[in-house]
């Protein structure tokens, strides 16, 4: 996959927008208005710990996002040499996503990067991301479920790496690409209790010796609330590498991968949404946690970190 083809997601889903009021009318029944009602607030972000949720920005709307992990709290790396991880930082994201409707959001930003100087040593990545809601659960359960459709393009802004095996060495600009796509799949169970599931595709256009360029993995995620202004979250990705390229690392280069895994606490406190977590993963963007996560809880390397997202409203104007 190149990068035409995250310009072919941005254009489905433009033409997803104009085709929803078509298709709207192809199904009108006299069911009440009101018992269509879209179910509202799955999640309370855009992201849950780790992984995307399937909420947007209501149109018009513009959210700032800082995300911060820090280093192991335990293990070779960790414990009171590095004040259990405070003295480090992982990787740390500084971003915006903007509500052109109240289906179809998009994003950008920037993170440092997480290398794991093995089998990825990219770092300065820029990214930009876009987000549509397809189908929104019901409050009368005619439709049961929601499913939202997420991508994003990312480039590495670093100088290139004289390491001829490594995915930094840059052979051209193309090079420095990588991108993600999902489909979102969510149900909220009660107001206590939401979950998702989310089907990945990960593609880097160069990636280290015996890595591979396109993966897919399995995503899972949930919150459950546990006060009127307080939850936990949890969220786990499973990685379907294969076997060839784990055996190589493994038995070359002593490295092995490993499933990020990220358990937290959401605090909502009026405009802002704050997420203090605890994952084993060292990177934010999906693409690179979901190839490159090469910690794990079982030895100390898991680390905690935060989110802190606070909306502002550009026009008083409601989208639909």
């Amino acid at each position: 996959m190149k990068p035409i083809t995250f310009i072919l997601f941005l254009f489905v889903c433009s033409l997803s927008l104009k085709a929803q009021d078509d298709l709207s009318k192809l199904f009108d029944d006299p069911i009440p208005k009101k018992e269509k009602t879209p179910i509202p607030a799955t999640f309370k972000s855009p992201q849950i710990v780790n992984v995307q949720s399937n909420e947007t920005m209501h149109k018009n709307d513009l959210l700032f996002v800082v995300m911060h992990r820090f280093g192991d709290i335990a293990g070779k790396y960790g414990g009171m040499q590095t004040f259990y991880g405070m003295d480090n930082s992982s990787d740390i994201l500084i971003g915006f996503d903007y509500g052109i409707s109240d289906r179809w959001s998009v994003g950008l930003g920037r993170t440092k990067g997480a290398p794991n100087g093995t089998n990825t040593n990219q770092t300065q990545l820029f990214y930009m991301n876009t987000k549509y809601r397809l189908i929104r659960q019901t409050t009368d359960n005619r439709m049961p479920l929601s499913v939202t459709l997420y991508g994003n393009g990312v480039i590495s802004g670093m100088n290139k790496l004289s390491i001829t095996t490594s995915d930094a060495d840059f052979q051209k600009y193309s090079d420095r690409m990588s991108s993600v796509a999902q489909a979102i799949i969510t149900r909220k169970f009660s107001d206590n209790l939401s979950l998702a599931l989310l089907p990945t595709y990960v593609h880097r256009n160069y990636v280290s010796f015996m890595d591979m360029n396109d993966l897919f993995a399995l995503g899972l995620g949930g919150r459950i609330k546990v006060s009127h202004r307080m939850a936990v979250i949890a969220d786990y990705f499973l990685s379907f590498r294969s076997q060839e390229s784990k055996n190589y690392f493994l038995q070359q280069k002593g490295f092995k991968f490993h499933n990020p895994l990220g358990l937290g606490l959401e605090m909502e406190t009026g405009g802002h949404v704050f997420n203090f977590i605890f994952t084993n993963s060292t990177a934010i963007l999906e693409n690179q946690f979901i190839p490159s996560t090469s910690s794990t809880w079982t030895n100390g390397g898991f680390r905690w970190g935060f989110s802190i997202s606070r909306t502002f409203t550009l026009s008083k104007k409601t989208g639909t």
